[in-house]
């Protein structure tokens, strides 16, 4: 049951914004069935010891690479079937409305894109597309899903519960003989279109973001702890603009000692009972 004082706060906050900056996280996606990893006794960190590929490992490391995308490979139907929810929809209409100014997401799942926002950063990119660290080329997610099954047709392993960016749990055994694409026009390595633990945001990216902020006259956190660095610089500087700030999270975050609103609810119960006006 939503706190009709919180949807009370939040909506007085949303009215007197004309240029909403939003930032959401991982909990704006829980309710789609995707997990995160740090919410406190829930999150995969909590619960397990799945730890995130690191970025230099999956460069460095052809088994890495291997073990990355054999696990990948098998997360996919499942990760890439999640649908948006009505936290996702509620932002997209506040972007049709006027009202939202832009926004940026953590989240690697394409859940904003799919449910139509068009105003939208995605800080750490998306698993949905796919790169050649070598010559650069793109491919779709999807469309590897069939190179994978082509050159694996014979492998099978079972998915033992899906992370936030579509990876799954197998043994060292299961992974051994699957067999990895290379780039289609160079040869190359195919790496995954997301900034992984370890790697830095695109200093553009970072710019940009920076520029859109400016021109926003608050900013709304939903579904983020902000724990990481590259989200949390920009809390930090709408801090410094002395820009209104409110975060819709469940559990601590980093900008609960200066946020000037501070909710404890889930996105997809709150979000929608916020008029827009």
């Amino acid at each position: 049951m939503t706190d009709p004082v919180e949807v009370e706060e939040l909506q007085r906050f949303v009215s007197k914004s004309k240029r909403l900056f939003v930032m959401t996280g991982a909990g704006i996606s829980t309710e789609s069935g995707i997990p995160d990893y740090r919410s406190e006794g829930v999150g995969l960190y909590a619960r397990t010891d799945r730890r995130p590929v690191q970025h230099a490992e999956f460069i460095r490391s052809a088994s890495a690479r291997q073990r990355y995308w054999a696990r990948n490979f098998v997360g996919w139907p499942q990760f890439s079937s999640h649908q948006p929810n009505k936290a996702h929809l509620v932002l997209r209409d506040w972007e049709k409305l006027g009202k939202l100014h832009w926004l940026v997401t953590q989240n690697v799942d394409a859940l904003h894109t799919k449910a139509g926002s068009q105003r939208m950063t995605e800080l750490h990119g998306c698993t949905h597309r796919v790169f050649c660290l070598g010559c650069g080329d793109q491919i779709l997610r999807s469309e590897l899903q069939e190179h994978f099954e082509a050159l694996n047709p014979t492998w099978k392993a079972e998915a033992f519960g899906v992370a936030p960016d579509g990876d799954v749990f197998l043994t060292d055994e299961q992974v051994r003989n699957f067999q990895v694409p290379a780039c289609r026009k160079c040869g190359g390595i195919l790496k995954p279109d997301v900034t992984f633990f370890g790697d830095t945001v695109s200093q553009e990216k970072v710019s940009f973001v920076h520029q859109r902020l400016a021109e926003s006259d608050s900013m709304l956190i939903a579904g983020s702890s902000m724990q990481v660095y590259s989200g949390y610089r920009f809390a930090l500087a709408a801090r410094e603009k002395k820009l209104p700030i409110a975060v819709l999270n469940i559990g601590p975050t980093r900008l609960d000692h200066f946020a000037s609103l501070k909710l404890n609810s889930r996105c997809g119960e709150l979000l929608p009972l916020i008029v827009c006006t």
